[in-house]
């Protein structure tokens, strides 16, 4: 199955989409990813949407990214004595603290005494996304006094910002290890860490990780946007996750953050997701808004790698239809001349290696030249990526003998992953591109390719070679060097 679009649909499962006919129906609709929320489910339900991900790439042919998406230390508030919560008006004293009987209209638990060590006077501290703003007047190791700037309604653990305070929070709590541990056993793709703050929270997750899935960083938190620079070098991918981003800045500010971040992960040829509320309206009806359908064109137009529906496809009653809407709205974006424009105006970033170099001439020479597709071999998918971060008017075969490289791939901008054998040749290698450009769809007999590879082959890194080959192999085995 060729998709006839460059940027990826990552689709999260859940209570809507647990069964296989709908996990097929979605990929069928053009779902390139599949998103595991460890922040619900059990285990059980989470192996079983793996094994049928799983099943359903045995049957199409078609390798898939999956996606654990660990929960993080969310700030949560205890609980109420009344079941419906407290209505706060503004102006009123409310109390946090480390009590935790249930709370009433003056107090409440806030069980994470690092917090209140990391607070001041005059820190701000939002609740229930937002909705609630809370001033602190005073504050101890125990205790947060406050004054209520924003009133409305709180209850049982709602969740808790406190936009202008780095938190000591370690990055992954035990259940975020224990979930680690247990989606790596799985064989995930892709872990995404949730409020990252610093590069340390990477570095840790991926030691635990140990190579069993690569690190995708979730941006949320304004301390994370300040530190994107250094998260970013030492994260395989990033996340902009606009819903608590939007909580803890001014809403004003995301755009132009969505914006800057997307262009800095392309530079750095790593994949970017543009995530939250980005067809919300479709959770409950078939149709979205026009707003939501000019934000999702706005993400494809900025050169965003994958753009991702959340509760859409997993608690929505059209999921199906969320990701076909999706699917429209790409390939309505990438049909359009203006869309060209952009993203080769936006074209750039370091070339400093003999890789850089052969990717942009694969480029220049695919889009000067008669070329159907571009194929590159990539054993740890950096080459791929760096011919993604092109963005070349042709498409992309990606082939690799690993197929972990092909599913995690899966993610990136315009890459069609193909697993294939292990060449020894670059002959070889040149064979097994024109035969996939064929039997994919790419290109007839009588038609011309682009080859890039490294040789030695599978060394990671030695992207060195670069080679115009026609698709009839029959032309190839006699005419090219071994």
């Amino acid at each position: 199955m060729r998709r006839q679009r460059n940027v990826k649909i990552v689709a999260t499962l859940g209570p809507a989409s647990s069964d296989k006919e709908m996990i097929r129906a979605l990929f069928d609709a053009g779902a390139d990813v599949f998103r595991l929320n460890m922040s619900h489910g059990e285990h059980a339900d989470i192996g079983e949407r793996h094994r049928i991900i799983r099943e359903i790439e045995v049957e199409t042919g078609r390798p898939i990214a999956i996606l654990a998406d660990l929960q993080g230390p969310k700030l949560r508030v205890g609980v109420f004595s009344n079941d419906h919560g407290e209505d706060l008006e503004v102006g009123q004293s409310f109390r946090l603290d480390l009590d935790d009987a249930p709370g009433d209209a003056t107090r409440v638990q806030l069980p994470h005494r690092e917090i209140f060590e990391a607070l001041e006077a005059g820190s701000s501290l939002l609740v229930n996304d937002g909705k609630i703003r809370l001033k602190v007047e005073k504050c101890g190791s125990d205790f947060a006094d406050c004054s209520v700037e924003v009133g409305g309604t709180i209850s049982n653990r709602k969740g808790v910002n406190v936009p202008d305070v780095v938190l000591p929070l370690a990055a992954l709590s035990d259940k975020d290890r224990k979930d680690l541990e247990f989606v790596c056993r799985l064989g995930v793709d892709w872990l995404a860490l949730s409020f990252v703050q610093r590069p340390a929270d990477v570095a840790e997750a991926r030691e635990l990780a140990q190579g069993r899935a690569a690190i995708l960083s979730k941006i949320e938190k304004p301390a994370a946007v300040t530190a994107f620079d250094d998260i970013l070098a030492v994260s395989d991918g990033i996340m902009v996750a606009r819903g608590d981003l939007g909580v803890e800045l001014p809403v004003q500010n995301v755009p132009p953050i969505q914006k800057r971040l997307i262009r800095k992960c392309r530079a750095a040829a790593k994949p970017v997701i543009v995530a939250t509320q980005l067809l919300e309206s479709m959770i409950e009806s078939p149709v979205p808004t026009r707003a939501e359908v000019s934000d999702v064109a706005a993400a494809i137009y900025e050169g965003a790698d994958a753009v991702m529906l959340s509760a859409e496809s997993a608690a929505g009653s059209f999921p199906i239809e969320a990701v076909q809407t999706m699917n429209a709205v790409a390939l309505e974006v990438e049909s359009d001349p203006t869309y060209r424009e952009v993203i080769e105006a936006s074209r750039g970033g370091p070339k400093q290696s003999v890789a850089d170099g052969i990717v942009s001439a694969a480029r220049e020479i695919a889009e000067t030249a008669d070329i159907k597709v571009i194929c590159c071999f990539s054993k740890s998918g950096k080459t791929a990526s760096l011919v993604a971060r092109e963005r070349p008017r042709v498409p992309i075969i990606a082939m690799t003998s690993l197929i972990g490289t092909a599913r995690r791939m899966a993610l990136t901008w315009g890459l069609h992953c193909v697993k294939t054998s292990e060449v020894l040749r670059f002959k070889d290698a040149v064979v097994n591109a024109a035969r996939a450009a064929r039997t994919e769809g790419f290109a007839a007999p009588t038609d011309q390719l682009v080859v890039t590879a490294g040789v030695p082959f599978g060394q990671s890194g030695t992207t060195n070679i670069l080679r115009v080959a026609p698709c009839d192999e029959r032309l190839i085995l006699p005419s090219d060097p071994e």
